[in-house]
């Protein structure tokens, strides 16, 4: 296996995206996956890295990323020592910063495209991610399925939407406090500008009611950041996705950054297991 972090995708006009792809270089195309972060996370975030080696173990080629603004640097990706950038993302960047890493990473312009089989493209977000590739996969024909670990099934409700709209607007800028780097994240107006501006198109129910390719939502019972309900009503919304629900487990399925150990988290590694499994079957699981 072939380990290629901190890769720059340079993009004129725009933020660079810092990535790492995790394959294997034989001579047989593999389906190429994508991994997408969630809210104040990060491509490095505690076992992202043991996900996409397993992932590359069973000949994908995994490839995980910092949205643009997430307020990493390609010199301090993880953690978040860049906050202005941070101020300035929104929900159409992260759109916007998913395409850019999909047309890359098919393109003559990417030398490692020889390994990728273009027609198999695979999306999968965590959390806020969850609801960035459910919107990217009934947008974009170019992607075979679609997978949401506790994925978000309403951007308007989220925390970085919602809040004191006259004070914000007046301060022009919130903060919202990171538990675990005890940071205050800030969040201009011109997210909730950007929101209402693109309303349509960053309704989740429209867009998971408009996907045709097979989906799967994955989420613990338990999790206390994203409820399970948000899952059954994501389902809810489409007949055909297929719903697992992991017992005894929190949003980041028993792991935690850092992560020190050399293996999975049982919930997280059944997680895995079972969605590389979803993406090998031609046609739906019957659960």
């Amino acid at each position: 296996m072939i380990t290629s972090k901190n890769n720059s995708l340079e993009r004129k006009n725009k933020k660079s995206i810092v990535w790492d792809a995790f394959y294997e270089p034989t001579s047989q195309k593999a389906p190429l996956v994508i991994f997408c972060h969630g809210y104040k996370g990060f491509k490095d975030w505690g076992a992202w890295d043991l996900v996409a080696q397993a992932f590359s173990k069973a000949n994908f080629f995994f490839v995980k990323f910092n949205f643009s603004h997430n307020g990493g640097t390609l010199e301090q990706p993880i953690d978040f020592p860049d906050l202005e950038t941070f101020a300035e993302n929104n929900y159409t960047k992260e759109l916007e910063d998913l395409d850019d890493m999909i047309n890359y990473l098919i393109s003559d312009k990417n030398h490692l495209s020889k390994f990728i089989d273009q027609n198999k493209i695979i999306l999968i977000g965590h959390s806020r991610g969850g609801g960035i590739v459910t919107i990217k996969s009934s947008e974009d024909s170019r992607i075979s399925k679609v997978i949401t670990w506790a994925g978000v099934c309403d951007f308007e409700k989220r925390t970085a939407t919602i809040g004191d709209l006259k004070e914000w607007k007046e301060t022009g800028v919130k903060h919202v406090l990171n538990g675990r780097t005890k940071q205050l994240m800030p969040h201009n107006y011109q997210f909730y500008k950007d929101f209402i501006a693109n309303k349509n198109r960053l309704d989740i129910k429209n867009a998971t009611r408009n996907i045709k390719i097979p989906h799967l939502i994955i989420h613990a019972k338990d999790d206390p950041a994203v409820k399970f309900e948000e899952a059954k009503t994501l389902h809810s919304w489409n007949k055909k996705s297929v719903l697992m629900s992991i017992e005894n487990s929190d949003h980041v399925f028993g792991a935690m950054h850092p992560w020190y150990k050399e293996t999975l988290p049982k919930a997280l590694k059944e997680v895995v297991a079972f969605t590389i499994n979803f993406i090998k079957k031609d046609d739906h699981i019957s659960l």
